[in-house]
């Protein structure tokens, strides 16, 4: 009986159920909150994470300018069916550096966390010139425009933004960012120092032409280093727990 009447004052009186609401919301809330502040990251780190490569860098922006998550989804949920199909499911650790993050909301197009290393850098090139000359069904429009040379001009202070938003480029990355673009789109230069600053960041003439650095190759090497920097075999049941 007393609880009845209890409750009843309760929701007759506008202002006191307003006042507990507000409390009640805010004990939630703080229990949700305070042990956040415990903690450097909500993110546990993955080994061989890394920030992206200059040329990387400059191809998310051409993807991100032209709309390519609109399509394709950048996240691989843990269904296995989604598995089956794509790989791994997507790890939070993999879009740590990502401002925007790509996972997207819908696909036109298949999911592309994983497709690094999955077609050719010469399939990847062809495919985004013409789409339908190898995938017949595509409605992708083509993107042949992208053979454009590539304005990476101000790549340094590019990097230094970054790096203000939290990004791990060292003032050693900065300094070569330039030379390290110039770097990985031409096969024949001498990568050494560029692979101890960027591990298993690939070099190549990524649309088939080593004589200019073209947007196309800045797209198609970011494309080609998704989904390749975890060994998921070194990830270990407590970290995905965390994740």
């Amino acid at each position: 009986m007393f609880k009845k009447f209890s409750h009843g004052m309760i929701e007759r009186n506008v202002l006191l159920l307003g006042v507990l609401t507000l409390i009640t919301i805010s004990i939630g809330g703080l229990a949700q909150v305070v042990p956040l502040f415990t903690i450097e990251s909500t993110i546990e780190r993955v080994q061989g994470v890394r920030p992206y490569t200059p040329l990387e860098l400059l191809g998310r922006n051409i993807y991100v300018r032209e709309g390519c998550y609109a399509c394709h989804s950048q996240m691989v949920r843990p269904f296995r069916d989604e598995a089956e199909r794509y790989g791994h499911f997507s790890l939070a650790a993999e879009s740590m550096y990502d401002r925007p993050f790509q996972w997207g909301s819908k696909r036109t197009g298949p999911d592309l966390a994983r497709v690094g290393g999955k077609y050719s850098d010469d399939w990847q090139a062809q495919h985004l010139r013409s789409p339908r000359a190898l995938v017949p069904e595509s409605i992708m429009p083509p993107y042949s425009f992208l053979d454009r040379p590539l304005d990476y001009r101000s790549i340094q202070q590019h990097l230094r933004a970054q790096r203000a938003l939290g990004v791990p480029y060292s003032e050693e990355m900065i300094a070569n960012a330039r030379a390290d673009l110039e770097t990985q789109a031409r096969p024949e230069a001498d990568g050494t120092a560029f692979a101890t600053r960027y591990a298993r960041a690939r070099q190549g003439a990524f649309d088939g032409n080593p004589g200019v650095v073209t947007e196309m190759d800045a797209l198609v090497a970011y494309l080609q280093m998704l989904g390749t920097l975890v060994d998921f075999r070194d990830v270990t049941p407590e970290q995905l727990r965390q994740q």
